[in-house]
């Protein structure tokens, strides 16, 4: 099998341009793929293009991750309805390397025979001026050609800066340059891309009569037509700060049934024959497990796989012999899921009792009295212990790692206490 078998299979490819397959056949190639720094992290939804990427290396080829520090300056209109709305030159800088932190970790960067390489798009106009730049790269699109690009197209009406109408000149340049200085000759990219990719290819053949090519996936989309990589809670982040990996892994618990068999084969390793496999003789809830297991590892580590099993048991009142035994991360985890009350440690040297915190300090409970018809029933219990009373003293030694309290009221409500100086 060879790369495009491999996206063809996958259902991850969605244009080339004429020539590339009979290209690959006898060359290796140098492929990009451009990541603007617009945002504090990478998404879910980069992932495709990491992907990408990722199964280009596989087959001998040597991918570049280009750095839009300066296209991000810009903005890329594709995909848009409104301008966007211009991030400084220091958030887009810190974005930046963070990210660049984040790639070093999702693709190989010490292959032994065709590691990725980085570059930023900055350093090919640091030293150039706007009138050099006009007299280099203005003259080789025309206006016409850019204006029948639907990245414009679909801009018209509602209004286009010529500052992101100048774009595409931008990325068509950028490819110009990997040519030139990387024999880079394919970019790649989100379908959405097609009009700015082509631009290039179209720009180094007038400009310095070169051959270049162009491959595009399909956007991924849910079942249901949502845009993919969001949650109810919004963009699931590669940053485990910004999405918990438990959030993370039950994204993919809780995906659409529909939706398995699109993302087994756009974001797992495995091959066509495994996955065929898996799907004739898993059901689709051992199916969502692998993936979600898969990805977190990948993503996350093997640590914080095994954190979120240990949560996830906890809060599905799964038996565990590690439910008491938690960590600082998995407790600051469990408070991202539940409700959470943060309290001052000296609460409990004023001889705060169970009454007081479920009435006074958290309203969880409304009354004595309900406190008291809970205790009753055997359905309050604090880190897995039962409450007798509600004149019942919290201590100090009851505290997990000096500072928490998981309460349960029952079976499904779950609330954490969070002591600090």
């Amino acid at each position: 099998m060879d790369f495009l078998s491999e996206l063809r299979w996958r259902g991850m490819l969605q244009d080339v341009t004429p020539g590339l397959e009979e290209y690959l056949k006898t060359e290796k190639v140098t492929a990009y793929i451009g990541f603007d720094p617009t945002a504090p992290s990478l998404t879910i939804g980069n992932y495709v293009q990491l992907m990408l990427l990722t199964l280009l290396q596989k087959y001998g080829h040597k991918p570049i991750v280009l750095l839009g520090g300066a296209t991000g300056r810009i903005g890329d209109p594709s995909g848009k309805d409104k301008e966007r709305q211009l991030k400084s030159y220091e958030e887009l800088d810190s974005n930046l390397n963070f990210q660049k932190e984040q790639f070093k970790n999702l693709i190989d960067f010490e292959h032994p025979e065709n590691p990725a390489i980085f570059i930023n798009n900055l350093d090919f106009y640091k030293e150039l001026n706007i009138l050099e730049f006009l007299r280099v790269a203005g003259k080789t699109l025309t206006v016409n050609y850019m204006l029948s690009k639907d990245s414009v197209q679909n801009r018209l009406e509602n209004g286009l800066s010529f500052t992101e109408f100048s774009y595409q000149l931008l990325q068509a340049y950028d490819f110009q340059c990997l040519y030139n200085q990387y024999d880079c000759k394919l970019q790649m990219g989100g379908s959405d891309q097609w009009g700015n990719i082509t631009s290039g290819t179209e720009f180094i053949r007038r400009n310095i009569g070169g051959k270049a090519y162009a491959l595009t996936t399909p956007l991924l989309t849910k079942a249901d037509g949502t845009k993919f990589g969001k949650s109810a809670e919004g963009n699931i982040w590669l940053d485990s700060k910004l999405t918990t990996p438990y959030r993370f892994y039950q994204f993919w618990i809780n995906a659409a049934d529909a939706d398995i068999p699109t993302f087994v084969r756009y974001f797992t390793l495995l091959d066509q024959e495994t996955i065929e496999k898996r799907e004739k003789e898993l059901d689709i809830r051992d199916q969502k497990q692998l993936l979600a297991e898969e990805l977190t590892v990948r993503i996350h580590g093997e640590d914080s796989y095994k954190s979120v099993l240990t949560v996830t048991d906890l809060l599905f009142n799964k038996p565990s012999e590690h439910q008491i035994d938690l960590s600082e991360i998995e407790l600051e985890m469990i408070a991202n899921e539940i409700p959470t009350f943060d309290l001052s440690l000296d609460k409990l040297d004023n001889h705060l009792n169970i009454n007081d915190l479920l009435t006074v300090e958290s309203q969880v409970l409304s009354s004595k009295g309900e406190v008291r018809r809970a205790i009753q029933n055997n359905a309050l219990k604090i880190n897995k212990e039962k409450i007798t009373a509600g004149e019942e003293i919290i201590s100090k030694n009851q505290l997990i790692k000096e500072k928490y309290l998981i309460l349960e009221n029952g079976k499904k409500n779950k609330y954490l206490f969070r002591f600090s100086s």
